[in-house]
């Protein structure tokens, strides 16, 4: 919102609101691309040499539309929106959690300045990246659980809560509800690689332009969006593979760490296979980010016109509370005088 706006500003809360169910909303919407992105992530390609399979399912995908192909025929499109609940649920507290961090950290910086201005890049990016580090510690284990779900072969199918057992049952205990979660704080450097390069595309391609027409801003989010996935994919498939079940070959015995992933699809697959899955992975960030601030500052506009008009219940019900009472205490002075 702009600082101009002679609407009062949301709380913490409300800001936090309005994103997760922007987030809600975007990824509903898009869900089908990321079980493909999920499913051609964890897969690994089988040598003739191999005795065991070297991933959960037996078909093997070979593009976003083989996938979505494959899935719906095996499983109906129930398969395309497996494990949505839980996905939801984490995209809700995740976004909720970020929006709600960032809206406190960023608040807490500018009331330390001597003169309140905003944030330079710089630090606008560090805050950020603080409430998305923040955000990811509260709520991976959703995201664990979510990647199990969406990773399980059809007649191994567990609900959300029954997931979590199995997580917790595993070698790694109530730690592997974390699982990844290293990956998934580098990864908070995602959003600022979005940031600085939507900022020098902008230069680059329309310098001295102070205002962008929608078409404009959507085609520099989009590439500016691509970059950073293209950039951080191999972390994103390392943590993947982190947070699903252990592939058949490896009999049970899960990955340590993100290295030793990517040195396991490298040796089988070669360095390439640690883009795998990218075509979804883009075509879903572009699609959830675009979608997502679209329908946040509708959303958050949605917000302050009706605090606005809770506040105004409120002061009226204030307002004939204080009319009764001064009544009452009118009826009331008469007899205490005498």
């Amino acid at each position: 919102m702009s600082g101009t706006t002679s609407q009062p500003p949301l709380p913490p809360w409300g800001n936090a609101l309005a994103g997760a169910t922007g987030a809600v909303l975007a990824n509903a919407i898009v869900y089908p691309l990321d079980i493909v992105k999920t499913r051609l992530q964890v897969q690994v390609k089988r040598k003739h040499t191999d005795r065991e399979p070297l991933t959960t399912h037996d078909a093997h995908y070979t593009s976003s539309l083989d996938a979505i192909k494959k899935i719906f025929e095996d499983e109906g499109i129930a398969g395309l929106y497996s494990g949505i609940n839980g996905s939801l649920i984490g995209v809700t507290s995740t976004n909720f959690a970020y929006f709600y961090w960032y809206s406190v950290v960023r608040s807490l910086y500018l009331s330390s300045q001597a003169l309140p201005r905003p944030p330079g890049t710089a630090m606008e990016l560090s805050l950020g990246a603080v409430a998305g580090a923040v955000a990811q510690i509260c709520t991976i284990p959703v995201s664990v659980i979510t990647t199990r779900q969406q990773t399980q072969p059809k007649g191994d199918k567990k609900g959300l809560l029954d997931t979590g057992r199995e997580v917790l049952h595993s070698d790694d205990g109530w730690t592997g509800l974390w699982r990844g979660l290293k990956a998934s704080l580098v990864l908070v450097i995602n959003p600022a690689i979005t940031y600085g390069a939507y900022q020098r595309l902008r230069e680059l391609l329309f310098p001295g332009k102070a205002n962008l027409r929608p078409w404009e801003s959507f085609f520099l989010g989009a590439i500016s969006k691509a970059l950073a996935t293209i950039a951080t994919q191999p972390l994103i498939v390392a943590k993947v593979g982190l947070q699903s079940r252990p592939p058949p070959a490896r009999q049970g015995k899960p990955f340590k760490n993100f290295i030793e992933v990517m040195s396991y699809i490298i040796e089988h697959e070669g360095p390439l296979a640690l883009f795998k899955g990218l075509a979804p992975q883009v075509t879903k960030g572009i699609l959830v980010q675009g979608l997502l601030m679209m329908t946040k500052e509708r959303m958050e506009i949605v917000f302050i016109i009706l605090f606005a008009y809770l506040r105004r219940i409120r002061d009226s019900k204030l307002q004939l509370m204080a009319n009764a009472a001064a009544v009452r205490a009118k009826k009331v002075m008469p007899i205490v005088a005498k």
